[in-house]
Order: structure tokens, then sequence, then C-alpha cells
């Protein structure tokens, strides 16, 4: 049987606890604790309405907005560290969002969701596996299921939202954002689909601003009780990664316990200079040796240095044949082929047709389209 709080009251309750016993409560731990003192209430108390947008509220504002928010909480719920969806996500929602409360007590867990921690003010301490870091405001993590982690607010200011997405609306709906032809949204793609390792994806943004008024807004849909609010909140989310994607994939920093560096510089790298470069040139500027490097692009990639350069080349080289009007041998020179010739080669065994037939195929259906023609 559920009982029922605000969240403001819960809030209150775990940092007057930590300041008056010096001591943290893990969620669970409070809930219980504030029902053997009967804290909550067997039925819901009144919420302030939702059903505006939220994006242009202050910051008071929208605080005392969340504070309203009635949490439906259960008793006796074991402390875990394996999470899975259905204790945190409710049935009807595929997008779920929270402020993270503060003070709670340290404990790593995993769970089978994509969980997205966004430092809107503050500050916030991320436990990765073994490695402590401090989230600063602007910066987002993007957690892939199974990596055990922790995140803990030491402060009464530090705002700090929580998306959880489950793995299949990920795959579903939001998976169509990687499918981008560039090297980091493929990345993105693998490592948060991989279930062998462990890993983040770690976000700056510096519009801190747009990105709060997209996940306020978003944030509350998941408490609204109507047809609408789940594919509103799932449509919120959508635009938040293509926010990310078009405009901070050049911040982008990952987590393998594997590399001990920021392979992510190596795979920018790559991406910018991809025309010339060449395994050597690689591993002389990062300084590795060559089979070295080639072992860790084939694990973080899936494909070898050379056919990642083609791969590269090639996404280039169709943009540029449907979107331009290059000559064959202007984009052959673009993408780092020495000769047409070369390049047409290359093209064809990779597309089944020469590069004209490519853009002639493709362009096409832009050319039937004229909206300013006369009609007879």
């Amino acid at each position: 049987m559920p009982y029922y709080i605000t969240y403001g009251e819960f809030q209150y309750h775990l940092q007057d606890y930590f300041k008056r016993t010096g001591s943290r409560m893990q969620f669970p731990e409070m809930t219980d604790y504030l029902f053997r003192k009967g804290m909550m209430s067997p039925t819901p108390p009144p919420e302030l309405p939702t059903n505006k947008m939220f994006g242009d509220l202050t910051d008071e504002e929208f605080d005392k907005a969340v504070n309203s928010f009635v949490l439906a909480l259960t008793p006796y719920q074991s402390v875990s560290s394996d999470v899975p969806e259905h204790d945190i996500i409710p049935l009807s929602r595929d997008v779920y969002i929270i402020r993270h409360p503060r003070y709670t007590r340290p404990y790593k867990h995993t769970h089978n969701y994509f969980e997205i921690n966004f430092v809107a003010s503050g500050e916030c301490d991320l436990a990765f596996e073994n490695e402590q870091r401090v989230l600063k405001a602007g910066e987002l993590c993007i957690i892939a299921p199974s990596s055990k982690h922790d995140v803990i607010i030491n402060d009464d200011e530090s705002v700090v939202f929580t998306i959880m997405i489950r793995k299949s609306t990920f795959n579903t709906t939001f998976f169509s954002l990687m499918s981008q032809k560039n090297l980091l949204s493929h990345f993105f793609r693998t490592i948060l689909q991989g279930d062998a390792h462990s890993n983040y994806l770690l976000f700056y943004s510096d519009d801190i601003h747009w990105l709060k008024i997209i996940v306020r807004n978003a944030m509350a849909e998941c408490y609204k009780q109507d047809t609408f609010s789940n594919s509103n909140a799932i449509n919120w989310i959508h635009l938040f990664f293509s926010h990310l994607l078009r405009d901070y994939s050049k911040t982008v920093q990952f987590y393998n316990y594997q590399l001990g560096t920021d392979f992510s510089l190596i795979l920018q790298y790559i991406q910018h200079n991809y025309q010339t470069l060449t395994l050597a040139s690689l591993a002389e500027f990062f300084h590795y040796s060559e089979p070295h490097l080639s072992t860790l692009i084939k694990q973080n990639t899936g494909c070898g240095f050379t056919a990642l350069i083609k791969q590269l080349r090639m996404a280039d080289a169709t943009s540029f044949l449907i979107n331009t009007k290059m000559k064959i041998s202007e984009i052959a020179e673009c993408v780092g082929y020495n000769s047409a010739d070369h390049f047409s080669r290359i093209f064809r065994s990779e597309y089944q047709m020469s590069p004209q037939e490519y853009r002639k195929k493709h362009q096409s259906a832009e050319d039937l389209f004229q909206p300013m023609a006369q009609v007879n």
C-alpha cells in the first residue's frame, strides 16, 4: 500500500536528519523512517496544478512547484545495489524525471535503464566504478545501464535533474538521433548499446538556460495525468538529445576503465583530420605505438583504422554529392583522395554505383519539387 508525502517535505526531512545527526539515509531508509514516525499520509495531499508550461518560471517558482509534487512511496523496501526500472519509473511512463534529492547516503548501485544527470546549478559528486569526480553547473552525464555509480549532493543550493529512460524506449524512440553519419554519433550509439562495459558520456553545455527550459517542461509532463503527458515528455527529451548532438558533440568525454585516457579526443582528432591522416602520424601525435593504437580503435569503434577512414570519407562524399554542385574531382580532393578516378573506384565498390549515378538517384526526388511552378 502506498503512502504519500510531497517532494518538498521528503527533502526537508532528509536535510533535517543529516543536520541533526550527521548521518544520511538512502531513499528507502528515509521512507521507512517517515512511515514509522507517522509523517506520511494514506491519502494523497493536494498538488499545485501542473497543466501549464514550466520553462518560463523563475528558479524560486519552479522549486515551489517541484516541492508540491506528490510522492507515492511504499515502506519496507530494501536498499539494493541493483535497482530495476519498475521500482523507479512509473508503469505508464517511458521517461521519468526528478530533482535529485540532497544529503542521501552514498551507495553505489546499478540499474537496467539509462540515467542522465544534468547539473543546473552548483555541483555534485559522481562516483563511477573506481572513479570519483565533481560535476559542475552545465555538465551533463549520461550513464549506460549496468554501470555502478552514485550521485551525491552535499549542499542546500545545488540543483541536479535526474532523467530516467527505459532502455527499450531509448532504443526505439531516441535511437534515430544516433544514426547520423559522423564518428561521435557512431561511438555514442556503440557504447550506449554495449552491455559488456560500464560507461558514461559526459557533455558540457554553456547554454544552461535553454537546457533548463527543456528539462523543466519534460519534468512537468511526468507529473500530469492525461493521455498526452507521456508522449510530450518523450518529445521534450528528444529535443534535449538533438540539442546536445547538434551543439555539444565536441565537448563529449567518456569513461572506460581499460583506457586510462580520454579516447574521445583521439576520435575527434581522426574526424577533423581524416583526409590526410595515417596510422603512423596519429600514433606519433598521441604517443602510442601503432599496434596498440590500432587495437584501441578496433575496441572502441568496432572497425579498423583503414575502414574507419573510408567510412568518414564516404559519409562526407555522399553529403557533398547530394547537397552541393561540386565537381567529382573537387569532392575527391575534399575527402582525401589524390585523383577522381581513385575516388570513383572506391565509391563504386562501396555503393555499387558511380558518384554521378549516386548524385542523380538521390537528387532526382528533390529536383521534382518546384513550389513556384505554374499550375495549369
